[in-house]
């Protein structure tokens, strides 16, 4: 619990630091409705809950979100008031995930929350959101409790998108006829997105399996070769960066790169990855990402690039979930904003508000983000790919639908709404 607080804390403490140096002639970025001096007067309170620890390090989101807001305080607020963000983590801990939510929802009192990004918190607290009338702005949403809860909607795709997007193409350009997909034996991630793969492939007269690994003392050698013995001629890595590149090494140290063609969902859509890889894996690895390119030239991508370099850390990552965790707090804030001042620390009004979202778009998405009032939620489910390539990323594949049943209902929605 000690690091718990200390996380929350450390929060705090940041959304008052100043903004760091920008490039030489670099104006300082502005968020939100404010035009004046720095926020003052009473917080709105706002939590998030991110996973950081073995088997993997979600915090980017709630980074960037922290930094989104530290620059609306910075422009002068909501209605002039400042977001105080209050952010803890569950180590990837049920119990701690379950603790941590009670302090922000119970105790802190916050509006809503915006950011989380985890395997744990979603699956434990989903049921509460709902009991309590809160509403998650999720930025890292990875189980499936998370899109099929009437109180989480998400900026990202998480695992089963992601990984059915990179599954198309490995079929659709890479002439995948069987795939093995690599993923975490955690309860609604593992078997529900790499399920997901499976019902792909039999939809299309093709064969998948999935392969498992134990989150707490996960062995890539075993699952490398429980793939190579499925019969498979196309392998596609849904895991966490870290995990993901101990795999593909594992591969490359049996030469096995040109046995297989070779996909990933989206968290090796990471600066980090391609140089880790080495020049082995280049033009050979080929990764679905949720969002657009992390270089891309639109102004929301070229905004969050430059609210980054002003209000987080040097070693923030600049990945997918850090451009995730920008986006719900933009979103956030600009739904707040269009409330009426006077019912802004009321939580149900701030859930009505959340729920009557519809429409709202960006360069950094391909497709509009919308709530709604509904049991499942994921507005985002169409990606772009990208190939590691020379010490970097080359996109290969803009804008494109997921195909499967899972995405039925969802189209069906947006027809409904008006946003297709």
């Amino acid at each position: 619990m000690r690091k718990l607080l200390q996380a929350g804390a450390a929060a705090l403490a940041f959304m008052a630091l100043p903004a760091v140096a920008l490039a030489a002639g670099e104006p300082t970025p502005s968020c939100g409705p404010g035009k004046g001096k720095a926020a003052t007067g009473k917080p709105i309170k706002i939590g998030a809950i991110h996973g950081n620890a073995a088997p993997g390090d979600f915090s980017s989101a709630t980074d960037a979100a922290a930094a989104y807001f530290a620059c609306v305080n910075a422009s002068g607020g909501v209605h002039g008031r400042p977001i105080q963000y209050l952010v803890e983590n569950d180590q990837w801990n049920p119990e701690l995930a379950a603790q941590a939510v009670s302090k922000l929802v119970q105790d802190q009192k916050v509006v809503a929350m915006v950011g989380n990004a985890s395997f744990v918190e979603m699956s434990v607290n989903a049921p509460f959101y709902a009991k309590q009338n809160i509403m998650a702005m999720a930025s890292g949403c990875a189980v499936s409790e998370c899109f099929e809860s009437s109180n989480i909607v998400s900026t990202n795709q998480g695992p089963l998108a992601s990984s059915v997007g990179a599954a198309m193409h490995a079929v659709e350009k890479l002439g995948a006829k069987n795939i093995s997909c690599i993923g975490l034996a955690i309860p609604s991630v593992g078997n529900w997105s790499c399920g997901a793969v499976e019902k792909y492939m039999a939809g299309k007269g093709l064969k998948a399996s999935s392969v498992l690994l134990n989150p707490g003392a996960p062995d890539v050698n075993a699952a490398l070769l429980e793939a190579m013995a499925s019969g498979a001629n196309s392998v596609l890595v849904n895991l966490p960066a870290g995990l993901a590149i101990a795999f593909l090494r594992a591969a490359q140290e049996q030469d096995l790169r040109d046995n297989y063609s070779w996909t990933s969902s989206t968290p090796l859509y990471d600066k980090s990855v391609p140089a880790a890889l080495g020049k082995y894996w280049s033009g050979k690895v080929y990764v679905n990402a949720e969002l657009t390119m992390l270089d891309g030239k639109g102004a929301d991508n070229q905004h969050w690039l430059k609210v980054m370099d002003a209000y987080a850390k040097k070693d923030d990552p600049r990945d997918t979930f850090s451009q995730s965790g920008y986006l719900s707090a933009k979103y956030f804030t600009q739904t707040l904003a269009a409330m009426d001042p006077a019912k802004i620390d009321d939580r149900a009004a701030v859930t009505a508000a959340i729920k009557k979202i519809s429409g709202l778009r960006s360069d950094l998405s391909c497709g509009p983000y919308y709530v709604g009032e509904a049991k499942q939620h994921m507005p985002n489910h169409a990606g772009i790919m990208v190939v590691v390539k020379d010490g970097g990323f080359q996109k290969v594949r803009d804008c494109y639908e997921y195909e499967g049943p899972y995405f039925t209902p969802l189209v069906n929605a947006e027809k409904a709404l008006g946003l297709r």
